[in-house]
């Protein structure tokens, strides 16, 4: 899955800051809710998040959603967001156009 989201102008250290100091709970929930390979990229203030699911996105999104660590953590950084889903409040999706697997190197 991949999903878009953009700061707030002024954001970005903030943004990094938390991120490297995510919560311990937090990571387990991910965990929990079946989350793996989750990084997120910044461009100024385009944010990039791709992340995999072993039991998709719906669950994921359903497991976080019913947890108080999800709400506490998406409330603290709300002030920081411009735009975060769009009209129906659904995720600012990316769509895969290419892909290359190529072939990882010798070992």
């Amino acid at each position: 899955m991949c999903h878009l989201y953009r700061l707030r102008p002024g954001a970005e250290a903030e943004y990094e800051r938390r991120h490297a100091e995510v919560w311990p709970e937090l990571s387990a929930l991910l965990d929990e809710a079946g989350i793996y390979e989750y990084a997120i990229y910044r461009r100024d203030l385009l944010l990039i998040c791709v992340l995999r699911t072993r039991a998709g996105f719906a669950h994921a999104g359903a497991v976080t959603a019913a947890s108080p660590v999800q709400a506490r953590w998406t409330a603290s950084l709300a002030h920081l967001f411009a735009e975060i889903a769009d009209a129906d409040g659904e995720p600012l999706w990316a769509h895969r156009v290419f892909h290359h697997p190529g072939h990882p190197p010798p070992a």
